[in-house]
């Protein structure tokens, strides 16, 4: 999400930093260039225009003009004002305590409403969190469908209730949304759930019989988060969605899906203040893991080519077997490293998503998306990696070197590759098990002398810096 608003901001503050000292003319031309920037990237006039607005207030000054880097003065600015379009506040993540992601400060059981239009990725998003209430915040979840109008939606939830690892409300033919949802909060008394997701239906476009349902169950249940979920690759239709779920039944958060498909963006800066929801949670991928909280400066961060390292360390803390990294890293201290070791890192790298997302939380990757959009990064490449070393025998995989033409054109049959990618994949473990070696070689005073330079290849004739 956000990479062609990224790439034009990006050029737009480059030329600002060649320019050395500022004058208010440079200044409002490159807020012209914002402006449309934003344009393209489909954010509402109005927001675009608030937002160039108080740029403008605070850029075009004496304390910027002057300033000993005007340029990172300015870009300081949009951050700030992104950030607060995207629903944070000065000097922190959000207003009046707001906390990203779902708040679970209520007595049980809790009741979460799902809305939104059909197509959106409600059902799925319902899966989401209640895997995500499940593992990581250890709460008892009962999931209900109240869409009685799309055949089999009942059925799909159940079925991602299984796989999430939750409970599902018994399928009773013949119930109105009402009953099953006044069904679903008894059983969750009784039972002693901690939270209960309604998932309500939805329809190809908001019609009154959508909005009265929807309001209806809302009245009925009092839910303590009523969610409307949104496809941020519908762009500007998302925004007029969100403007009438809001205004015919009134929501308190806003989840927006395939953001990994929407290149644009600006659906997301426009929704705050449109609709004065925050954007609780985002989903970025068909998998019930893919789900992350909504940090406003993180994501201008993002959007500015900063980065967002805190979001990449969590993703990490979350899907990285801790013991078994710790057990890695010990061999390889050793330089006892196998193709097993080699196999279980890509599995872990694997598990944090696709390399090009990982690689948009690294700062300054922004300067470099062309390059990395020009490298056309395979996010397939893990998974015929580890296809590759899964087809060896367990000999093989102790003891590369054994690896020969014959067992090559065997492997790649098996894995269903080139012998060439059998090749590509041994030469990567080559190198890498060759600076394995040589770190432990130097040791940990040897790699403070020589640095980085020290473990590349021919780095003995080398000396340090």
């Amino acid at each position: 999400m956000f990479e062609a608003l990224s790439s034009r901001l990006n050029g737009v503050f480059d030329k600002l930093r060649r320019r050395g000292a500022l004058s208010e003319a440079d200044v409002n031309e490159a807020l012209r260039e914002v402006r449309i920037a934003l344009l393209e990237a489909d954010v509402a006039l109005p927001v675009a225009r608030d937002l160039i607005n108080k740029v403008r207030e605070r850029a075009v000054g004496a304390e910027v003009i002057r300033s000993v880097s005007p340029a990172q003065q300015v870009i300081k600015i949009v951050n700030d004002a992104l950030v607060e379009a995207l629903g944070g506040g000065e000097g922190g993540e959000a207003p009046d305590g707001f906390a990203p992601g779902l708040d679970l400060n209520a007595p049980a059981p809790l009741p979460i409403l799902m809305v939104g239009l059909q197509g959106s990725g409600k059902t799925t998003t319902s899966g989401k969190i209640a895997l995500r209430l499940r593992t990581r915040d250890k709460k008892k979840v009962l999931l209900a469908s109240l869409d009685v109008q799309r055949p089999a939606a009942q059925l799909q939830l159940q079925t991602l209730a299984g796989q999430a690892g939750v409970t599902s409300l018994p399928i009773i033919p013949g119930q109105s949304p009402l009953e099953i949802a006044a069904r679903a909060m008894d059983v969750a008394r009784r039972e002693l759930y901690d939270v209960v997701i309604l998932d309500t239906a939805g329809r190809l476009s908001i019609d009154d019989a959508l909005m009265e349902e929807v309001a209806a169950v809302k009245a009925a249940t009092r839910p303590h988060h009523t969610l409307l979920v949104v496809d941020a690759m519908t762009g500007q239709d998302a925004v007029n969605t969100a403007r009438n779920f809001q205004d015919r039944v009134g929501v308190n958060g806003i989840v927006m899906t395939r953001v990994d498909g929407d290149a644009r963006g600006g659906a997301a800066l426009s929704m705050r203040a449109v609709t004065g929801a925050p954007i609780r949670l985002l989903g970025a991928g068909e998998k019930l893991d893919a789900l992350e909280d909504f940090h406003p400066s993180r994501i201008a961060g993002r959007i500015l080519g900063m980065g967002d390292i805190v979001s990449l360390v969590e993703r990490a803390a979350e899907t990285i077997d801790r013991d078994e990294a710790e057990k890695l890293a010990a061999k390889m201290q050793k330089g006892q490293f196998d193709l097993e070791d080699f196999a279980s890192q890509l599995k872990q790298v694997g598990k944090m998503g696709n390399l090009s997302g990982i690689l948009g939380m690294l700062p300054g990757m922004g300067a470099m998306k062309d390059k990395i959009a020009n490298a056309k990064i395979d996010d397939g490449m893990i998974g015929r990696q580890a296809a590759i070393i899964s087809s060896m025998t367990r000999k093989e995989r102790k003891n590369p070197d054994i690896i020969k033409a014959s067992r090559k054109k065997r492997i790649a049959a098996g894995a269903g590759v080139t012998v060439q990618d059998v090749n590509r994949l041994l030469k990567q473990f080559d190198d890498m098990s060759a600076m394995m070696k040589r770190m432990n070689k130097l040791g940990q005073k040897g790699l403070m002398r020589g640095g980085l330079g020290a473990l590349l290849p021919g780095a003995g004739n080398r000396r340090p810096f």
